[in-house]
């Protein structure tokens, strides 16, 4: 156990830092050279997210072998997940559809991209690889096991705007979602099925309708998507409550574990 701690907190870092680096300055070259060759865009995207998260890929295969899917997550209830994310994200999808006008200008593409590939390959590799492994697999508490991945995960969405305030709303924002995102996985006993399809439907809610145009949003947008975030916290802990397990992040596993 202490090998595998060692190699976990030492691997996982390094192979993130190298797919944050890829992500950034080789995502477009590599998406353009794919479509040259597979002459489709939503292939391409795909394929060009596998490749930038290689290094994760590589790094999990080599700490954890035959436990390579299930330490990642992938071994959770997909069925259960999505069933959960429907009723958390209910606030979201029925209060947007009766204050916003639908938005018809939203293309397939759009939907692929900024909901579904979103929502599997960010939860996938900031949460299941980066999060879960650092806190899983080592003595790190669920406060440093987030913070620089909270962190990047914050600033990949700075894009959205070029005012500072708004930055410093959006930047906010966004890594109190990774938080929320970070314990619902935690306590859904590492079902990444469950925070790919609640990210998946919240992000498809905020695009199906005109409810704003960046994460931090216009006042009341942002009072369903916390309606949204407290459902998902209250049926979590009801059904931990229900099958009567204690919560894993507590005071004693919130820096460091023993």
């Amino acid at each position: 156990m202490k090998k595998l701690s060692t190699q976990t907190l030492l691997l996982v870092p390094t192979a993130f830092l190298v797919y944050v680096l890829l992500f950034k300055f080789y995502f477009s070259t590599c998406y353009n050279f794919l479509l040259s060759i597979v002459n489709e865009r939503l292939s391409s995207y795909f394929l060009t997210y596998l490749v930038v998260g290689l290094p994760i890929f590589a790094v999990s295969f080599l700490v954890f072998r035959g436990r390579f899917l299930s330490s990642l997550g992938f071994k959770g209830s997909f069925g259960y997940g999505f069933v959960f994310a429907l009723i958390s994200t209910a606030p979201m999808l029925v209060g947007y559809a009766i204050v916003y006008d639908f938005n018809y200008a939203i293309s397939l593409k759009q939907i692929v991209v900024g909901a579904i590939f979103a929502g599997f390959f960010e939860e996938l590799y900031f949460r299941a690889f980066f999060f879960g492994l650092l806190f899983r697999f080592t003595k790190l508490g669920f406060v440093p096991a987030l913070f620089l991945g909270a962190l990047l995960f914050g600033g990949f969405h700075l894009y959205q705007s070029s005012d500072s305030g708004l930055m410093f709303g959006i930047f906010m924002t966004t890594i109190l979602g990774a938080g929320f995102f970070a314990w619902l996985y935690v306590e859904s006993n590492y079902n990444l099925w469950l925070i790919v399809n609640l990210h998946l439907l919240m992000n498809l809610s905020w695009m199906l309708f005109d409810a704003g145009d960046n994460a931090l949003g216009p006042l009341l947008s942002n009072v369903f998507r916390a309606l949204t975030i407290a459902s998902a916290i209250l049926l979590m802990l009801q059904q931990k409550r229900k099958l009567q397990q204690d919560l894993v992040v507590k005071r004693d596993t919130l820096w460091f574990k023993k």
